[in-house]
């Protein structure tokens, strides 16, 4: 009956590649006129460079701190911070998830001061890591690991106790003990959790660099920006803030690739 009611059904129409092509560029075309109403207006004079700078002033300042290496330093020393701060902030919302997650006696220890500091604005802890760890590069790191922390923390330990208990109980029926059931069925079950865990990870890390990098910055490009500001260089401004956005993304397609090859077992995946 439903292989009568497949040949029965009429066949999905095949969409042209050109009109799917123009689908897909017909995004991009309110931002280009946008940019272009923001250039007509700066070279009519609407809009004041101390204001904001016109698109191609900006261009052409990304060019040159590019070409001078001004640009390629400070980002290197930005993604330093961001990788340091996210590679402990990371690894320590995973340990607490787990010990949460698969003990109600480590949920007892752990998930009450999680959640009691989750509730805490840790950009304002700023000063206390100023006053704790000095002015160096140890408090921004520190403010991008802790800002980090949380979300790998609470989408992993609801991953971890949102596991399907029918996996959970046709491994006990295949005699896994224990620790195989943890590394077999629950910790695969939890990694989609924990990867929406990481992107949003990467979100905050690049917001804690924004305020991290306002402490006594010598380098990077919160310093960069600060620096313009100094100087009403509003175009140099835009080109960090272009810079923070175009790392964010760049970091979350690494995590969506990641996603979509580790995560290619699920039904939703392969048929996309």
């Amino acid at each position: 009956m439903s292989l009568a009611l497949s040949l029965s059904r009429p066949a999905t129409p095949r969409v042209p590649r050109w009109r799917a092509d123009w689908r897909a560029a017909r995004r991009f075309v309110s931002p280009l006129v946008l940019v272009a109403a923001w250039q007509v207006g700066s070279m009519l004079g609407w809009i004041s460079p101390r204001t904001l700078a016109a698109p191609s002033t900006i261009l052409a300042t990304a060019w040159g701190l590019a070409a001078s290496g001004e640009l390629g330093t400070n980002m290197a020393v930005s993604l330093g911070r961001v990788l340091s701060g996210l590679a402990i902030g990371v690894t320590t919302g995973t340990l607490l998830a787990i010990a949460a997650g698969l003990s109600r006696r480590g949920e007892e220890v752990v998930d009450a001061p999680m959640q009691a500091l989750r509730t805490l604005p840790f950009l304002g802890l700023v000063p206390l890591f100023i006053l704790w760890l000095g002015i160096g590069e140890a408090p921004k790191i520190a403010l991008v690991a802790l800002g980090t922390t949380f979300p790998v923390y609470l989408n992993l330990f609801a991953g971890i106790r949102g596991a399907d208990r029918k996996l959970v109980e046709a491994g006990r029926v295949f005699g896994l003990d224990r620790r195989a059931l943890v590394r077999h069925v629950v910790l695969p079950a939890a990694l989609p959790s924990a990867l929406v865990g990481l992107r949003y990870a990467l979100g905050v890390a690049w917001l804690s660099l924004v305020v991290a990098e306002q402490i006594n910055a010598n380098a990077g490009i919160g310093y960069m920006i600060n620096d313009a500001r100094d100087f009403l260089r509003t175009d140099i401004i835009v080109v960090g803030l272009l810079v923070y956005a175009l790392l964010g993304l760049g970091a979350d397609a690494l995590v969506r690739a990641l996603e979509r090859r580790a995560l290619a077992w699920r039904p939703s995946l392969v048929e996309g």
